[in-house]
């Protein structure tokens, strides 16, 4: 009997103890996958019940990235979401040589550069494993130069959020990557239409862009004004307003004080003294070339940012009268002028329908349209259209003759009499000369 009893109290314990094993090995599960094409990468994520235990390696001939998930079982349709992707072909399981493991294979079109990395549960979403795959060439940047042989002032708009980053939700369900993009896109359509003038949309789609890529792809679009747009939002819904936002001094400071110690690497951020910045040997002659270049700038940013409010509030209520410095990434440039335009509460019941409305979208672009035009009709950067299309002014003083004006504007005697329609050389004190753009 007790050899009986043991017996079975073993087979018991055996049952039980297997029985573990095998909730083991299926305690996590991948429940679905989403992918985010954008024109420079595409993001994979793979949504799970807990955290993720994994490794993968790639693989060649043909390419394949391969990641086994241990103690994890597969519920997701795999090939649901691929839809168009260019760079994912195919996503299937294979054979895990860890038992109770899951092998996922990413069919690739190519050789990308690959980041692989789980993400912690936040907001809307659980555990999760992000696959980024980054094309190894690097996207065409236009020149924006029109056929009047005069560049054209280029705007970055950062349409804020993306992807797999929905930014703040409202109580009805909007999303701020929505909001921001279809604003985004509306004022892109309004610079386009302004001869002189050129937008380059940062992110054109639902995905996501880096916040130091959004700086990068500025640089390389060779912008003259970074404009990231977003809608706010607080823990209470009272709380309405639009701002206008500038990168605050110590951020700015920070962020300098890291180019001078690369200077080498990051010449290129510093403009036409840049090269100097670069090679000089003289500590304190870079530091005072590159301070110049970040005062420059952030004055800049405050003075547009000021025609921004200015605009602002004639279609919408203002939160802030007055534009604030704070410490945000996306602003960090310190060689390009940078704002960032808070549209409105999301979490504002009011303000999210007005977010909204197609109308109230119109009126925010329009606004934020108007002071880029108003601000560059008096701030265009030489060598552009809108500068050779403004109308600059000189009173004639005692001792100045047509030639002395001509010779200190850098034009001809003839392109000053046409501009003003004079017959002969002769001017008198006090009269007021158009002054056009050299050639």
């Amino acid at each position: 009997m007790r050899l009986a009893s043991y017996i079975k109290q073993s087979l018991t314990v055996f049952v039980l103890c297997f029985g573990l094993v095998a909730v083991t090995y299926a305690s996590n599960s991948i429940d679905s996958v989403r992918i985010w094409p954008a024109p420079e990468n595409t993001r994979i994520v793979f949504d799970l019940s807990g955290k993720p235990d994994f490794k993968y390696f790639p693989l060649q001939s043909p390419h394949r990235l391969v990641i086994d998930f241990k103690n994890s079982k597969n519920n997701a349709a795999l090939m649901s979401a691929i839809n168009a992707d260019r760079r994912v072909k195919k996503i299937r399981t294979s054979t895990s040589k860890t038992k109770g493991s899951t092998r996922l294979v990413l069919e690739l079109a190519e050789d990308f550069r690959i980041s692989v990395f789980p993400l912690a549960p936040a907001g809307q979403y659980g555990d999760r494993l992000v696959i980024d795959l980054y094309d190894k060439k690097s996207q065409h940047i236009e020149k924006h130069d029109n056929n009047q042989g005069k560049r054209d002032i280029v705007i970055a708009i950062v349409a804020g959020h993306g992807g797999e980053d929905p930014g703040s939700i409202g109580a009805a369900g909007t999303y701020e990557k929505r909001v921001t993009l279809k604003i985004a896109q509306k004022l892109a359509d309004l610079i386009d239409k302004k001869p002189g003038l050129k937008a380059v949309m940062i992110r054109s789609g639902d995905y996501y862009v880096d916040h130091n890529r959004k700086t990068e792809l500025a640089r390389k679009s060779k912008a003259d004004l970074l404009i990231s747009i977003h809608a706010d939002a607080f823990t209470s819904s009272k709380p309405n307003g639009a701002s206008v936002l500038v990168q605050a001094t110590r951020r700015a400071d920070s962020e300098f004080t890291r180019w001078i110690e690369n200077r080498e690497k990051n010449s290129e951020l510093l403009g036409g003294a840049g090269e100097t910045i670069r090679n000089t040997k003289d500590n304190n002659l870079a530091i005072a070339l590159a301070d110049m270049k970040k005062e420059y700038t952030m004055a800049s940013s405050y003075d547009f940012a000021e025609h921004v409010v200015k605009q602002l509030k004639k279609v919408t209520k203002l939160h802030k009268k007055k534009p604030e410095r704070l410490s945000l990434a996306v602003l960090k440039s310190s060689d390009i002028p940078s704002v960032l335009i808070e549209t409105g509460f999301i979490s504002n019941p009011q303000e999210e329908k007005r977010l909204n409305n197609t109308q109230h979208q119109q009126k925010l672009a329009k606004a934020i349209y108007t002071a880029i035009d108003d601000y560059f009709a008096h701030n265009a950067p030489d060598g552009t259209l809108v500068a050779k299309a403004r109308v600059r002014e000189h009173k004639i003083s005692s001792g100045e003759s047509l030639s002395v004006v001509a010779q200190r504007y850098k034009i001809s005697v003839n392109q000053l009499k046409s501009a003003n329609n004079l017959k002969s050389n002769v001017v008198r004190i006090g009269q007021t000369l158009k002054i056009p753009q050299a050639d």
